[in-house]
């Protein structure tokens, strides 16, 4: 018996993206479709507020200047409540959006849920993962599994960011 979140549904690149509306950490709807137009990157995270989530926010927070100035927005999705995204981006002084998805079925519309290994043990959980989108909804890079620390360096290399 298989899992609709098992690694089958990944995406690929030029594949659409999944249509979302979120609350980000003040409650406010955030759409995929308020970037059509403009390239964003969407990454899936576990949790707020733990040592590689953190890692990952504040490298993003740190390179957000270049990204946006090669025309790339950010937003990152986890299944926490905006009531802890909000004490997560203030504690670190985030500067882009947090969604919140505690449903999880954006993360599992994305390929951003299912079996994953943890400490050698396969559990279900968020799958840590970034996406390129571009400016007509499509799925320009997809990464999965990657790692927090070193990710967006190694994103923005191979961006030519």
């Amino acid at each position: 018996m298989t899992d609709s979140t098992a690694p089958a549904t990944r995406l690929s690149v030029g594949d659409a993206a999944p249509a979302f509306t979120l609350p980000d950490a003040e409650g406010n709807d955030v759409s995929l479709s308020d970037y059509l137009g403009r390239k964003v990157i969407v990454y899936f995270y576990p949790a707020a507020s733990t040592p590689g989530c953190t890692k990952q926010a504040c490298d993003f927070r740190d390179n957000l200047a270049e990204l946006n100035g090669a025309g790339l927005d950010v937003v990152g999705i986890s299944p926490d409540t905006p009531a802890k995204l909000q004490k997560f981006r203030d504690h670190e002084e985030l500067t882009f959006p947090l969604l919140s998805d505690p449903s999880k079925e954006t993360l599992a519309a994305w390929g951003a849920f299912g079996e994953k290994k943890l400490y050698g043990k396969i559990v279900q959980g968020v799958i840590r993962s970034t996406f390129l989108v571009d400016e007509a909804g499509k799925i320009e890079v997809a990464q999965y599994n990657v790692r927090a620390t070193g990710h967006v360096a190694k994103l923005r290399r191979d961006l030519s960011v």
